[in-house]
């Protein structure tokens, strides 16, 4: 096994047991990044050890999970969120280092379409939509919509649409985004919603359409150091990841950066 897949392996061990950072991840930063960062953050942890040849170790979960892991003492020096509110109460509980918040990233969410559903399905989305007849007895897939960034935005969308009242019993919640776009991906849900960004990283879906931007509070990534992480070499990541490098990286995999 090589070294990147075991440190790998020995922080989820630790994540599990929350007994504290091990050894062999000593001068590793930890990153508890949203699940739909994981393409571009693997490719920016891989550029940052190109660079300084120093390990940034990032760990994927729905923000909700991430920061209840936080709370309970789980091991990691940056925290970048889906959502604004998760982050807050990290705030709140005084876990963040003083002044390092800030805004990272900007997404959008749509409607997917996989393998499961009829071919040459097309639907735009507003209030005229009848998306629970398009589902049949079939499901949507989203992330938890009471905890999850993408499921909160999701369906506050819908909700907005005046959507949500007839698809809310056909609704297949996952953990996760990246949780929602495998049963998208897979076929074993029609349709799905998720982030941009999700959907450009599995060639298996295809976006349908895009919710209004008016429809679900801005989607924005905060990220943070956290107080108990706080150190050189964390502040050496965290401004790795708001450098140019990071940030066109982040572009290529479709996110916007907050600020532009």
């Amino acid at each position: 096994m090589s070294r990147r897949p075991l440190r790998a392996a020995l922080l989820s061990l630790s994540l599990t047991l929350f007994g504290g950072v091990s050894a062999l991840q000593a001068g590793t930063v930890t990153v508890f990044a949203a699940a739909s960062l994981k393409n571009a953050m693997d490719e920016v942890a891989e550029a940052y050890h190109a660079e300084t040849g120093n390990e940034m170790l990032p760990s994927f979960a729905g923000s909700s999970k991430l920061a209840r892991q936080i709370q309970q003492g789980a091991p990691a020096q940056i925290y970048i969120s889906a959502n604004p509110g998760w982050m807050d109460t990290l705030e709140d509980d005084g876990l963040l280092a003083e002044a390092s918040r800030t805004d990272l990233l900007l997404n959008t969410i749509v409607l997917i379409a996989g393998p499961g559903a009829e071919d040459g399905l097309k639907l735009s989305i507003g209030p005229e939509l009848d998306l629970a007849a398009t589902l049949g007895d079939e499901r949507l897939a989203m992330a938890l919509v009471d905890a999850v960034p993408a499921g909160i935005y999701g369906k506050a969308a819908l909700t907005a649409l005046g959507l949500w009242d007839s698809v809310a019993d056909k609704v297949a919640q996952a953990d996760n985004v990246r949780a929602a776009l495998r049963l998208v991906g897979s076929g074993e849900a029609p349709l799905g919603i998720v982030y941009a960004t999700d959907a450009a990283a599995d060639e298996a879906v295809r976006v349908l359409d895009t919710f209004p931007a008016d429809s679900h509070p801005a989607i924005v990534y905060p990220a943070a150091i956290l107080r108990d992480g706080d150190g050189d070499e964390t502040r050496a990541a965290f401004a790795f990841l708001t450098s140019e490098a990071a940030r066109e990286i982040f572009k290529r995999h479709g996110f916007g950066i907050a600020g532009e």
